[in-house]
């Protein structure tokens, strides 16, 4: 085995991916600068059409980010003051924030255990005569089981591009640079079948002006801008690609964790034949004292998230405590990513879970 431990192993490889594709994104920028359109224009266009073919919906609309991706669909559907939204305690806060800033209630309802993701009966426990819209997180890359509920699902896919189409009324998807499909800053969008909700999306992330400077609704600025869109055409060909190295890795993974000495209360990610793995996300006991060890072994790790979004100090007046939804607040307590980049060696990934196996024996 290669001495890895004079080596870092990065949970993110920004280095490596780009130097796959860096004369395609030079030249992509290149265009876009001789081109002298800088807002809006063809380029923003031509990606939305490779990203909705890609992704095997009918339309998809560039955003700023994906925050304003959900911030934007809410704002679609008509969220106001008064609605509630439900959605998982266990994502990051952009999912809860889209709505909150619209004045909706955000209701926070347990996962499943072992998905993590939103579970699907227990939000629907939660439904009222107020619910709007049921948000459920494709965490970490993962497929979440949607309910069949009286209102629509909007699907929170910022993990999860490449794994499968649009099932709810619109799926919102990040760019944000470690990513899948990463652009070089903030970008997103949104993915639909419908072509009503399309076109008001279209409408609201340009101040709700049609024509310009004739304002027919209130919308914002939510624009995806032609540099970041001519980037993210350069990548797209190799999401594919990306995709089935990070199925790979987290085979090996797996096969290694089979053949290691680990105590059986560390599990890993639930399978899944959609998982796009963003990233791979373990259960661990004594997390925070393995990161630590992982962390002088020179390996990268993060947590994703360590504390619920119900607990949060900004939701305190919706009145959750400790123990409102247990399951969550437990996985926020063990859950640890490990590096599952495209570019990681095999090489890499066993000396990963040697210095987890060794970390347990020594415990």
């Amino acid at each position: 085995m290669l001495a890895w431990r004079a080596v870092k192993i990065p949970l993110f490889d920004m280095a490596a991916e780009l130097a796959q594709v860096r004369l395609s994104i030079d030249a992509a920028i290149a265009r876009v600068l001789d081109s002298g359109v800088l807002i809006g224009g063809p380029e923003v266009a031509a990606f939305e059409r490779e990203l909705a073919a890609a992704a095997g919906a009918r339309h998809a609309i560039g955003t700023g980010s994906g925050s304003d991706a959900l911030h934007a669909i809410f704002l679609a559907l008509g969220i106001a003051r008064g609605d509630e939204v439900i959605t998982t305690p266990l994502t990051f806060f952009a999912t809860a924030g889209g709505a909150a800033r619209l004045g909706a209630r955000v209701v926070f309802a347990d996962i499943d255990d072992a998905s993590l993701t939103l579970d699907p009966r227990a939000a629907l426990a939660a439904c009222t005569a107020r619910t709007r819209a049921i948000v459920p997180v494709h965490l970490f890359g993962a497929p979440a089981e949607l309910p069949a509920a009286p209102c629509p699902i909007v699907e929170d896919a910022a993990q999860s591009l490449g794994g499968g189409p649009v099932r709810g009324a619109a799926a919102a998807v990040s760019f944000f640079p470690t990513k899948n499909l990463g652009a070089l800053g903030d970008a997103g969008a949104v993915l639909t079948n419908d072509a009503q909700l399309a076109d008001r999306l279209a409408l609201l992330r340009s101040h709700g002006a049609r024509p310009k400077y004739h304002h027919v609704a209130i919308g914002g600025n939510f624009r995806l801008d032609p540099l970041q869109a001519a980037v993210l055409r350069a990548k797209l060909p190799q999401l594919a690609g990306w995709t089935r190295t990070r199925r790979r890795h987290a085979e090996t993974y797996r096969a290694l964790f089979a053949a290691a000495r680990i105590p059986p209360e560390l599990r890993l990610p639930a399978p899944h034949p959609a998982h796009v793995y963003h990233q791979f996300v373990i259960r661990a006991p004594r997390r925070d004292a393995l990161r630590s060890a992982l962390a002088d072994a020179g390996i990268g790790t993060e947590i994703y998230y360590p504390e619920p979004l119900h607990l949060q100090p900004c939701f305190a007046e919706l009145g959750y405590r400790a123990g409102s939804l247990p399951i969550a607040e437990h996985a926020c307590r063990e859950v640890l990513a490990l590096p599952i980049h495209p570019a990681l060696a095999p090489d890499a990934q066993a000396y990963v879970v040697d210095q987890i196996a060794a970390f347990y024996a020594r415990a």
